[in-house]
């Protein structure tokens, strides 16, 4: 039987330097909440500390407030830096939300993404990803209940143990962000973890997404595992509305903004021609939807066939759109992607085709159901007339 797709967003967030930023998150704790109303299942807040675009610097709080603004979708730390944190406060912090949540917080973790932040806390980002091993095998002992004594050169911990145990068992759900390199798919495929590829339609993650999965299954094979597809993630840029024309006018809104701030941050810009429309590049290239629901489900099945079976597509939170046509994307996506990439309406299809293809029957049968029930009727008021009369 197939996965069935679930829906969610990758919310680093991404708010332009013209905004208010007090508006900008409570607009984002807005969304959590619509989506929540909608349908989707997994919502994933990052972390990051410098740029000035992408402005939730804990996770966690932003969590704890919309924990308790949702009833239903699951909400995960997308990611946790471990290399900025200490393992024990880290388990502590994702521990306590496991309660608060009452076990629907997920533990997504990585290396961390932007190299100013790495530099503003002193740390080299050659060392980034062994940390990011070093930190999270710590957490998983103390997850486990154990003490654990270790000496690193970033952390100490001296006979340390979490106060509590996790909520959910044996713990929150554990994903590692993975995107061009393979150090993610190895940590996933040692321990069994999922894995948020955050750049999949991306030229080099795209390009990369095959390949990582494959090496995370190799480990897995290696160390007595198997991968779990409905673990992995993939995460994507869309824009869906009524009409392409509609859909490309909503995001002239912020769509070069967002663009402009990935040009100066990424070296994966640096041979892209910069005579060329970025929005008409992303398009061409296939990096982002803008259109219309058959557009969002025509890229569904592209990562389908590419990558095989996969368990969620996260849209990627980008604020391209004004709020409200921002809003009616994601209501469309559930509307009319969901129900197609699912098979939801297969079988109202073929109840629908069937009736219509013995309608004449159906009909017939109804007709004479009615004739029949009002000649008895008639009979009942002729005899009971006749009665009255004899009466």
């Amino acid at each position: 039987m197939a996965i069935r797709l679930r829906n969610g967003i990758f919310m680093a967030p991404f708010h332009p330097t013209d905004e208010d930023p007090t508006l900008c998150i409570q607009r984002d704790l807005e969304l959590i909440d619509h989506l929540d109303r909608l349908g989707y299942e997994e919502a994933w807040v990052g972390e990051h500390h410098s740029a000035g675009f992408e402005i939730i610097a804990s996770p966690e709080v932003f969590i704890a407030a919309a924990a308790e603004r949702t009833k239903r979708i699951k909400l995960g730390t997308g990611v946790v830096s471990l290399p900025y944190h200490n393992p024990l406060t880290t388990a502590n912090r994702i521990i306590q939300l496991d309660h608060q949540t009452r076990g629907r917080v997920m533990f997504g973790v990585g290396p961390g993404l932007l190299p100013s932040d790495a530099f503003q806390l002193g740390i080299d980002p050659s060392v980034q990803r062994d940390r990011m091993v070093e930190g999270l095998e710590a957490i998983l002992k103390l997850f486990n209940g154990e003490r654990v004594t270790q000496k690193t050169e970033w952390f100490t911990l001296e006979n340390a143990i979490c106060q509590l145990k996790p909520y959910s068992w044996p713990h929150p759900e554990i994903c590692v962000a993975s995107s061009v390199t393979p150090s993610g798919g190895k940590l996933a495929g040692k321990h069994g973890f999922g894995m948020l590829c955050v750049a999949a339609t991306q030229a080099g993650g795209y390009d990369a997404l095959g390949i990582n999965w494959k090496i995370a299954n190799e480990v897995a094979a290696e160390n007595g595992r198997a991968m779990n597809p409905e673990a992995l993630r993939l995460v994507g840029p869309v824009h869906i509305a009524e009409t392409k024309e509609k859909a490309m006018e909503n995001v002239r809104f912020g769509y070069y903004k967002w663009a402009q701030y990935f040009a100066n941050l990424s070296p994966l810009n640096v041979n892209q021609d910069p005579n060329e429309d970025p929005l008409e590049r992303g398009l061409r290239e296939g990096t982002i939807v803008v259109g219309t629901p058959d557009d969002a489900i025509a890229q569904i099945r592209r990562l389908q066939e590419k990558q095989g079976e996969f368990g969620c597509f996260l849209q990627l939170a980008h604020n391209w759109a004004p709020w409200e046509e921002t809003k009616k994307s994601y209501e469309m996506w559930q509307r009319y992607v969901t129900p197609v990439i699912n098979n939801a309406n297969v079988n109202r299809v073929d109840s629908y085709e069937h009736t219509k293809a013995n309608a004449g029957a159906l009909m017939a049968a109804a007709g004479g159901a009615v004739m029949k029930t009002l000649q008895k009727h008639a009979e009942e008021v002729a005899a009971k007339t006749k009665k009255d009369a004899a009466e």
